[in-house]
């Protein structure tokens, strides 16, 4: 298995719970992070050599990355392992799957590329690449079989992970914040790359939030203890000491449950956001040539996932320009301040929440057995 950055780690950690009772003596290892290790993964490489987003961005670490590939895929070779999964981080685990599949490796992918939202023309790698793909969205299924490549729409990992009803009160006792004070949690994203771009629109816009309401509380988590030097570093470095943030290690889904509202990184945060029923506003930033490039191969109008799944605008988006401290401000300051906006919210991702509700374990780890007793049976038969 294969797991790129830490929402993969997650992602791939259910599907591990419902796959080790039914495989407990499966030796069971590739690229993963803490979560996968509590099942009994044993990460070859660390996962974060493998963590990093953007066109550009990839330029410095491609000799690096590209050579933990290349061993990766030869250590597969040799060992012909029962079957690949490539969880997601479709730019390494596609091209790895091509060619494990071709040397007769079943190949599984946990979590469909988004095809739907940009490089449609992927499905055809993706037909050759992929025994059978695991996907998270119901509308995905249609368009995998369509294409040919079997198929199991498994639902959303996290939609079993995060509670219909959140207790707000019990997060907050737990990260010590005020129970009669608003909350606003800042997730400029798990990446390097991604606090270095958003965190100082991010930290703008918390400013001018607490001149309009001086008893606002702040509360960030950091994905890992480099993010958290990295992130206190640019906040020594601006005014932003006085908004007194409450910075935490992990613990994402507390800040959530913590939030009256939430200012996020488009990504599966912002997916996250939304199953805990909390108003956001979802901002990024990119070196800008990747921007540019990104921004013409979109193929909708909607970036964040919320929006995507609803086919409309639920939540503000502000993209790279868009995304000044002053506008990020201004946004959520409405999603705050409206009390009917607010309920007719929580009750659309109450009913994407259900939507997304499926036993993702047990389903995604009897499509691995399901696919493993196929082969063995091909390979009875002499196939």
């Amino acid at each position: 298995m294969v797991a790129g950055e830490s929402s993969g780690d997650l992602l791939a950690s259910r599907l591990l719970s419902g796959l080790r009772p039914r495989l407990p003596d499966a030796r069971l290892h590739g690229i993963g992070g803490p979560h996968m290790a509590e099942h009994g993964f044993i990460s070859d490489w660390p996962m974060d050599k493998l963590t990093v987003r953007g066109l550009f961005e990839v330029i410095p670490r491609y000799r690096e990355i590209r050579g933990i590939q290349n061993a990766l895929r030869d250590q597969l070779l040799a060992e012909r392992p029962a079957v690949f999964i490539g969880v997601d981080y479709g730019g390494f685990n596609l091209g790895l799957e091509l060619q494990l599949r071709e040397a007769g490796i079943p190949t599984m992918h946990f979590i469909g590329p988004q095809i739907w939202a940009w490089r449609g023309g992927r499905i055809k790698k993706i037909a050759r690449a992929v025994s059978h793909m695991l996907v998270i969205f119901p509308f995905e299924e249609e368009i995998y079989r369509k294409a040919g490549v079997p198929v199991t729409y498994v639902g959303h990992p996290l939609a079993e992970v995060i509670p219909m009803e959140p207790d707000q009160s019990a997060a907050r006792t737990a990260l010590g914040l005020q129970q009669d004070r608003r909350v606003v949690a800042i997730l400029p994203g798990s990446r390097m790359s991604e606090l270095k771009y958003n965190t100082a629109s991010f930290l703008g816009a918390a400013r001018l939030l607490k001149q309009r309401e001086p008893q606002l509380q702040f509360v960030a988590p950091m994905a890992g203890e480099k993010q958290r030097a990295y992130f206190e570093q640019l906040i020594s470095q601006t005014d932003s000491i006085d908004l007194d943030i409450k910075i935490i290690s992990g613990q994402s889904h507390a800040a959530m449950a913590a939030a009256d509202a939430v200012l996020v990184a488009s990504g599966t945060a912002s997916l996250e956001v939304a199953l805990y029923k909390k108003p956001m506003v979802i901002a990024y930033k990119m070196m800008r040539a990747s921007y540019e490039i990104m921004r013409h191969m979109n193929y909708q109008p909607w970036v964040g996932l919320p929006n995507i799944l609803a086919r409309e605008y639920v939540v503000p988006e502000l993209l790279q320009d868009a995304a000044t401290p002053q506008a990020l401000a201004d946004a959520l300051w409405k999603q705050l301040d409206d009390p009917v906006h607010l309920q007719n919210l929580r009750q659309r991702f109450t009913d994407m929440h259900h939507s997304l509700l499926r036993d993702t374990a047990n389903v995604s780890a009897q499509a691995v057995c399901t696919l493993l007793d196929r082969q063995q049976t091909r390979f009875a038969q002499g196939v």
